[in-house]
Formats: C-alpha cells, structure tokens, sequence
C-alpha cells in the first residue's frame, strides 16, 4: 500500500466509537458537553450579533465534526432555544431550521437518525410549534474542503474536530527525519525540530483549506463558532502523548510490532493563538469576534475527593471512546484491552505528581465583507 493508499484507509477509521454500548462515544462524551455548556455564551453572543444583521426565514447550521451521541442533537436544541430568545427579545418571527449534520463516512449516522423521533416529539412539546419548523439532515465528507453550495450557510459550528488533521503529518517526511522520532507516534518532549515542524505545516494547510471553504459557504453575514484544543502559554501534558508513550512500552516489551508503530503517527495537533491568528490573517476571509482560552480539567464533572482510580477509569473511557478505532486500525482489536489499562495506569501515577487539563480554544468569526 502506498502512502496516499495507506492515508485514505487511515481517513475510513478517524470516527469515535459507535453504537449505545458501554465503550461508545455517546456513554462516553459528558466530558464534551461540559465543554460546549462552558462556551455557550459565545455561541448566544455570536448569533444575537448574526440577528441584529440579518433575519433569515430559514436559519441554515451545519454541524462539522459532529461526531454521534446525545452531543450532537444537544447542540442542535441550543441552537434552536438561542435563536427562539433572541427573536422573541429582537419581536420577530423565529426561522424555520435546516441542520445539517456532518462528519467523515466511518461516523455512526445511524444511531443519530434512530434518535431523530424522539428529538422532534420534544421540540414540539417544548416550542409547541408545528413538527416541520425544523429539518436535519447529514452530510458526511471531510470539513478539510467543501461541503455545501456558495452562499447557502448562516451558522458553522464545530465542537472537538478542528485539531484532527486531514493526513498523518509525517507522510512527507524522509524515513531519516521520521527515525529522529522513532517509537513515538506524537510529539514527545524528545522529538527534533522537523516533527514539529511537520505538525504545524500539517495543520496551517488543513485550517486554511477549512476557512477558505468555509467562507465560500457562507451566506454574507455568516459566522463560525469553533471549539477545539490548543496549547498555551502554560506546557500540558496530553492524552496523545500518554498513548505514544503506553505503545512504546508495549513496543519495548513485544506486545506490538515496531512496524506498525513506526508507520502510524496520531493525525492530531494542538496549535497555539498565534499560530491560529496567524493562518487566519494569511487566508483573510474571517474577522475573529472573539477568542477565549478555557482550561478543562479531565475529570471535569467527577466529585472531589474521588479516587484516583476512579477519575482514571473516568479518563480511559473516554479515551478509549476517541482512539479505539483508529488503534484497532492499526495495531488490531487483540492489544486494545492492553493500551486502556496501561494508560489508566499511567493516569493514576500522573495524578499523583500533576493536573490533567486540556486548553480549549473557543472562537467565534464572521465573513469578511
């Protein structure tokens, strides 16, 4: 299989676990939503802004990333009870709503859909307005290019996605410059300029692609509300690397083959807000409203006082919720099992000695006129 080969099949994987079950991303996402609960003020401030200007009769939101569980449908309701307050405050007439639910082709649609009765039952029982005043539908494709017609979305949303890269980052590498980061499958604290270099290249090509498409997408009063991790001035330690770190061991004691690890590196970077500005100033279709850093523990939504054990349970399901697929991919389903108790483990050691927190960048845009 050659590297563009080896890339697409790597693409069919990068979807979170499916299904109701106890592993799948829907059990295991509170931690997602308590994020997107914490930036839903910028979500309200951005689409008060959007009906000063405008007021469409259909309000068209596109979903990017929005992965499967009751996240996905939970989004859609703010959305709908924020544009209800803010006509009802503005005395206008709320829109009809068109959602369209988008993420890569692997993603779990089905279970999205079964929901999709229920979810329509409580709108109407909530609103008590008539069953058509809302309408959503997929679309499945990479949100790296287009999507949708010129001029034909009001509202971009995007939740946890935007830090997954289209490609592994160090396809254009030479095999000399990816050995200097030999067993590792991110960036460790051991990794040359180049591995560095390589993520960032990735993720500048990756987000200007997204805004430039983007911008053609939207209508001319358009905006964006993106959340997804980034890196401050403060060095976190991430779930990537302790992944990278767990399949070195288990490299070390033959538990996986060094060929696989060699050929896999997690498609994920965390950029700073310069290196977000930066990419935004050079592609020049956005105007950024506003830009928060919020820091979001772990174990957020865990008691205090909980064992550490439990807190890592916690932990590694939601990160075996996230990896599984793309590991399973990989190394095969047989070492998964493994990987999650080893990285529990880890977890446990860490939380001894440091805090797990995550930087969350959340930005709100507009088009340029």
């Amino acid at each position: 299989m050659d590297s563009f080969d080896a890339s697409m099949e790597r693409k069919l994987v990068l979807h979170m676990n499916s299904g109701k079950g106890e592993r799948s991303y829907a059990k295991n996402s509170s931690l997602q939503r308590g994020l997107m609960i914490k930036a839903k003020h910028i979500l309200e401030e951005t689409i008060t802004r959007m009906f000063r200007d405008s007021s469409p009769n259909c309000m068209k939101v596109a979903d990017l990333g929005c992965s499967v569980g009751p996240n996905t449908l939970f989004v859609t309701s703010d959305i709908i009870d924020i544009v209800h307050t803010t006509c009802t405050r503005l005395n206008r007439e709320p829109p009809t709503f068109q959602f369209y639910l988008n993420d890569l082709f692997g993603n779990d649609f089905n279970t999205i859909f079964k929901s999709l009765p229920d979810f329509y039952k409580r709108l109407v029982e909530d609103k008590g307005r008539k069953f058509d005043s809302c309408f959503i539908n997929a679309t499945p494709g990479s949100f790296h290019g287009r999507l949708f017609p010129i001029n034909s979305i009001n509202l971009f949303y995007s939740a946890n996605s935007l830090h997954w890269l289209s490609q592994d980052p160090l396809l254009g590498l030479t095999r000399e410059a990816k050995s200097l980061n030999k067993d590792n499958c991110y960036i460790v604290s051991t990794s040359p300029p180049d591995v560095h270099k390589a993520y960032l290249q990735q993720f500048q090509q990756d987000l200007k692609l997204f805004l430039k498409s983007r911008s053609e997408e939207l209508v001319a009063e358009g905006a964006m509300v993106l959340l997804f991790l980034g890196k401050n001035e403060t060095p976190r330690r991430t779930g990537w690397e302790i992944i990278s770190l767990v399949l070195n061991d288990m490299l070390l004691e033959g538990l996986i083959e060094e060929e696989k690890l060699e050929s896999f590196n997690i498609p994920v970077y965390e950029p700073t807000v310069e290196e977000i500005r930066h990419v935004i100033r050079e592609e020049g279709s956005f105007f950024v409203q506003e830009l928060e850093i919020l820091i979001l523990p772990w174990d957020e939504g865990i008691n205090e006082g909980v064992d550490g054990n439990v807190k890592a349970e916690f932990m590694g399901k939601v990160a075996r919720a996230i990896m599984e697929p793309l590991l399973s991919a990989v190394f095969g389903a047989g070492v998964i099992n493994e990987v999650f108790i080893r990285y529990r483990k880890k977890i446990v050691q860490l939380l001894e000695v440091e805090k797990l927190e995550s930087s969350i960048f959340v930005i709100s845009m507009t088009k340029n006129a």
